[in-house]
């Protein structure tokens, strides 16, 4: 089967600069070295948005100084934390749309992956962390989900159009979310990936399966009372990794840096 390497939120920041007391361009390089050693015939990596954490030209080039040998293609999507025309400048040849979204989609076999830009702005609205899919972008993804052939279609979004129960995040999830998944359940066929929750979470939300991955630095919290959107934890940073079957997606979520061992059932270390 044909692999996708799914990364979500890096939040790169300046080198020198921390988050949490966490290094972000060491936590991706890490993630992005065993993701790559253990699936080197990966057909793309996607960068689930939040690619930096202030949106500055100095992030976006630490991001491509990190990324630069990374021996799988990369595609990169905008989320809440990233600011379009500062990415632009840095990855002028990332594909656009008409309307200038991060958009694009391309054909794996008997998939087709669709990849979103939901950065609500510019203008930003106060607090600027919820999502948005306009007309222009609804209309870009109705199109894709139309003129496929029979395929399986994988569907990355940053802000997840679904209530999680984590209350905080669910303050900033994306503000059309029920127009986006009943457009996603009419086409059916299809499976959503999103990050945005720095968390493994997966469910299924008017007949549409969804999965969230963590992030290679900070994660998320299990919180169901505190509305805090800002709750992070030093876990271990993970990837996603998508099997493409004649059959559909399985998906998988990776931690990285646990010091685990491996053994087989006898009780000899690998």
């Amino acid at each position: 089967m044909q692999k996708i390497i799914f990364i979500s939120d890096p939040h790169l920041c300046a080198p020198g600069h921390t988050i949490i007391g966490l290094d972000p361009s060491q936590r991706l390089t890490d993630v992005l070295n065993a993701a790559t050693a253990a699936h080197p015939d990966a057909v793309a990596l996607v960068l689930l948005g939040d690619l930096t954490h202030h949106g500055l030209p100095e992030e976006y080039a630490e991001l491509a100084r990190v990324i630069e040998q990374c021996s799988v293609p990369v595609i990169p999507m905008i989320g809440n934390h990233d600011r379009r025309d500062a990415f632009l400048a840095r990855f002028p040849k990332a594909p656009q749309t008409a309307s200038g979204h991060v958009q694009q989609w391309c054909d794996i076999g008997d998939h087709r992956l669709i990849t979103l830009d939901s950065l609500d702005g510019p203008p930003y609205p106060q607090g600027h962390h919820t999502g948005l899919l306009c007309s222009d972008r609804l209309a870009f993804l109705e199109d894709a989900l139309t003129t496929r052939k029979n395929q399986h279609a994988i569907v990355c979004i940053h802000h997840p159009p679904f209530e999680t129960g984590v209350v905080g995040m669910d303050r900033i999830m994306l503000t059309n979310g029920p127009e986006v998944l009943d457009l996603l359940a009419r086409h059916g066929n299809l499976h959503l990936i999103c990050g945005h929750m720095h968390q493994t979470i997966s469910g299924n939300s008017r007949g549409v399966p969804w999965t969230v991955f963590k992030s290679p630095c900070h994660q998320g919290v299990v919180e169901l009372i505190d509305p805090s959107t800002s709750l992070s934890t030093d876990e271990p940073g993970a990837y996603g990794l998508g099997l493409l079957s004649p059959d559909g997606l399985i998906i998988h979520s990776v931690d990285v840096g646990t010091g685990a061992r491996i053994v087989d059932g006898y009780g000899a270390q690998k």
